[in-house]
């Protein structure tokens, strides 16, 4: 290596809005409406050492994070959007969303 070399500085384009106010932009979402998702919700969690989850068998209990009539969580990706409650819909189980988590929210969570 040649010690006798400076390095220089970089340099950077601005990447701010010099326009002050954002334009409207024309989005076109059919290029991502068919791509899949998985949707998953979730109950309740816990933590049990591997001896007891050996343990378990058909008619165990396991205890979980929340209580009776708690609402549930939905995840996209693996990401929170939203609370729920089971329902049944033609003898088949489905949730009733009864908060949906904002974007900006998500992002806050993020940080």
């Amino acid at each position: 290596m040649n010690a006798n070399v400076e390095a220089a500085p970089a340099e950077f384009k601005d990447l701010t809005d010099e326009g002050g106010e954002k334009a409207p932009r024309d989005v076109n979402l059919e290029v991502i409406l068919d791509v899949p998702v998985t949707l998953s919700m979730e109950v309740g969690r816990t933590r049990i050492p591997i001896r007891n989850f050996l343990q378990l068998n058909q008619g165990s209990v396991v205890e979980l994070d929340r209580t009776a009539g708690e609402p549930l969580d939905v995840y996209v990706n693996g990401t929170l959007v939203a609370h729920g409650e089971v329902v049944v819909v033609n003898e088949r189980f489905g949730i009733r969303l009864t908060d949906v988590i904002s974007p900006a929210e998500r992002l806050r969570k993020l940080k």
